[in-house]
């Protein structure tokens, strides 16, 4: 008799992501109605209805679900922004664009936004993690090449401080309920004035 033939390795890879994603949706679930600190790892299994070990398989630590949850809104945020062909926009539309875009993901879900986002600057590496600076720079230095940005701007080091004022915009912004500011308002006035630094010229 034949060896039956190993399941094709997408169906495996498709059903691993189902797992990560059912455990990663109890664990936001958690968090926002408990407390990120109040939640362990075994009331994640418990909701998820898996195994201990399954959670550690996918999460080796809790702070692992911040992580997912930063990528997963900058994932959403590019996909946005590439069904819109973003990349074309002059850089500081661009720009705004993109700080539109994380700041509706915010406003939709604040009580998740308001859990997650302080628990990733007190337990995670919120601002040490390189990821939004990348993006940031990315759209820069294709302004840079369009010649709309200066020569002599340095591309990292400016996704690193609009990256520094977008975190520290959104920890302002959860620090009192109901917010005292308008999120979309206080980035795009911060980015105007970033942008008097770095576009060729006067128009920002």
């Amino acid at each position: 008799m034949s060896t039956p033939a190993a399941p094709p390795a997408g169906r495996r890879e498709r059903k691993r992501q189902q797992v990560r994603d059912h455990l990663y949706a109890a664990a936001l679930h958690l968090f926002v109605t408990q407390g990120y600190e109040a939640t362990t790892m075994d009331q994640i299994a418990e909701t998820a209805d898996v195994a201990r070990a399954t959670v550690f398989n996918h999460f080796s630590q809790k702070v692992g679900f911040l992580e997912e949850w930063g990528a997963r809104r900058r994932a959403r945020v590019n996909e946005i922004l590439g069904s819109q062909h973003a990349e074309d926009l002059p850089v500081g539309d661009g720009l705004r664009r993109y700080l539109k875009e994380m700041a509706d993901l915010n406003v939709a879900s604040r009580a998740e936004t308001t859990v997650l986002m302080d628990a990733s600057a007190r337990y995670g590496r919120l601002l040490q993690d390189p990821s939004l600076e990348i993006e940031l720079a990315r759209i820069v230095e294709q302004g840079q090449q369009r010649r709309e940005i200066r020569a002599d701007v340095d591309c990292d080091q400016a996704g690193q401080l609009l990256a520094a004022c977008y975190f520290t915009t959104i920890l302002r912004w959860i620090r009192e309920e109901p917010a005292s500011f308008d999120l979309h308002q206080r980035l795009a006035g911060a980015l105007d004035i970033v942008l008097l630094g770095l576009l060729v010229g006067e128009a920002a």
